[in-house]
């Protein structure tokens, strides 16, 4: 199972609703621990996807670079009308 923002959100709501319910402190506290914890994996994977976004359009603006530097060397070597 992939492990998404959404599923982190759902699992930091479902810690908070079972803090609510609970009539001990140190379950209440737990459970507010670990809704802390699956909202900072949660706020973590935010970032991830926006890094991982920003990484492709750095390896595409790098590919289409090395692309035209591949051509205009191609051009210098072979240019048209001369062989």
């Amino acid at each position: 199972m992939s492990l998404t923002y959404e599923f982190y959100v759902q699992r930091a709501e479902a810690a908070e609703s079972a803090a609510n319910e609970a009539s001990l402190t140190n379950v209440r506290d737990r459970e507010l621990r670990s809704a802390h914890a699956w909202r900072e994996m949660a706020n973590r994977q935010l970032m991830i996807e926006a890094e991982r976004v920003k990484a492709d359009e750095v390896r595409a603006e790098r590919r289409a670079a090395e692309r035209e530097a591949a051509e205009a060397m191609r051009m210098r070597q072979y240019p048209e009308g001369s062989a």
